[in-house]
């Protein structure tokens, strides 16, 4: 049986963790990575991913900094993200400690950036994030830039091309979910999983472990990640696991 993975995600933005809300960040969480690192450690989560959501390109080079601190003391494969537009940065974040890249804006505008990482590190190295949201017509799609530009491409099209274009993994947020407190877009969520054969990770909206299930259960995700509740539920990543595997889902011990 398919084992799933339970991901902790973690938002920085100049360096701090923030809670985030429809690409909003209101509140800092923890000033050092670090602390939330070492309670992730504690609390049997499967895979860390960090994000770099800074607005400033110019963030991109101490963020090296981050990775390298808290790749230290993570002791689970980390993913991180955030302003990768060649692959020298892509490089030299691996070099900081990195397991995976996240790359997002730019894999959209160059998917040649997709098959040249794929083919330098891996495919199972690369993971694309998605962004989806809802237009005025109620179309799905793929916003960029940190959900500033909304492009014509409906998320579903565009996961299809990103798998083709040698992505190992997909990371699907929905804009209007994130930090809204009402689970998963189990939509959009379904329909990418029937559409494309490699992983899905579910992200945006996680208030109740029940909808971890949900996304797992009904809209077929391959890994669950959540943030912002994370951090206010003590032993947050354990009791999530708990529930999973008590309500039938095959959890990675």
């Amino acid at each position: 049986m398919l084992k799933r993975r339970f991901i902790a995600v973690l938002v920085i933005r100049h360096g701090q963790v923030v809670q985030s809300e429809q690409f909003r960040h209101p509140h800092v969480i923890h000033r050092d990575p670090i602390h939330a690192i070492e309670c992730f450690n504690k609390w049997a989560v499967d895979e860390i991913v960090a994000l770099n959501v800074s607005l400033e390109d110019e963030t991109a080079g101490p963020f090296l900094e981050v990775v390298d601190r808290i790749s230290e003391s993570c002791f689970v494969p980390l993913t991180v993200g955030g302003w990768i537009r060649d692959l020298d940065y892509a490089r030299r974040l691996l070099k900081s400690g990195a397991d995976k890249l996240i790359v997002n804006t730019q894999a959209y505008r160059d998917p040649g950036l997709i098959r040249e990482m794929a083919y330098q590190f891996g495919s199972q190295c690369v993971v694309v994030s998605i962004d989806s949201k809802r237009d005025e017509s109620g179309r799905e799609l793929v916003c960029i830039d940190r959900g500033r530009e909304l492009t014509g491409t409906p998320t579903v099209e565009w996961a299809v091309r990103a798998a083709g274009h040698g992505a190992g993994e997909l990371f699907l947020n929905s804009i209007k979910h994130d930090g809204k407190r009402k689970g998963y877009n189990l939509e959009v969520i379904k329909r990418v999983s029937e559409a494309v054969s490699i992983p899905i990770i579910a992200f945006g909206g996680v208030f109740q472990w029940q909808d971890l299930a949900a996304g797992i259960e009904q809209a077929g995700a391959d890994a669950v990640a959540a943030a912002n509740i994370l951090h206010y539920t003590e032993h947050s990543c354990r009791k999530a696991k708990r529930y999973l595997v008590e309500h039938g889902v095959a959890m990675r011990k």
